[in-house]
């Protein structure tokens, strides 16, 4: 295993992810569309691209509304309206892009969108656990050996 600090674990986990993502997505949208790579190559960055910055801002917005309203702690309910807030409006940066790219119409879009939100509920969870067996945090570290000398 392998201890990084939190800010270079981040920075890792975001460009490893983004560039395994954009590989993967890129076939997803091949099949999707019925092109090429050359022409779902572009989509896959564009997409990846807009989910970094939209991450950013939204987890910025949100962590602020969060300090405002003085959350103490994330229920399930809040949880669930951070995922269902950042995924609703990646879906609206997302679908013009098909929409434009592809020249398709809304449905086609949503169908695109929604295939690729579920590759990426799945790749996200096998991508985090590998990273995490991986990659750990110097206070997980401590902790594991800690319990191995109990």
């Amino acid at each position: 295993m392998i201890t990084l600090s939190p800010l270079k674990r981040r920075i890792l986990y975001v460009a490893v992810f983004e560039i395994v993502a954009i590989i993967s997505s890129t076939f997803v949208l091949m099949k999707l569309s019925g092109g090429n790579a050359a022409e779902s190559l572009p989509v896959a960055v564009m997409v990846s691209l807009a989910a970094v910055i939209w991450n950013f801002v939204y987890n910025t917005v949100f962590e602020a509304w969060e300090r405002r309203k003085r959350v103490a702690k994330r229920t399930l309910l809040i949880r669930s309206a951070h995922a269902i807030g950042f995924e609703g409006g990646l879906v609206l940066l997302c679908l013009p892009i098909y929409m434009i790219w592809y020249d398709v119409g809304l449905v086609k879009a949503f169908m695109m969108e929604a295939a690729l939100l579920l590759f990426f509920l799945v790749y996200t969870f096998f991508f985090t656990l590998v990273f995490d067996k991986i990659f750990t945090l110097p206070y997980q570290n401590m902790s594991a050996s800690t319990s191995s000398q109990a």
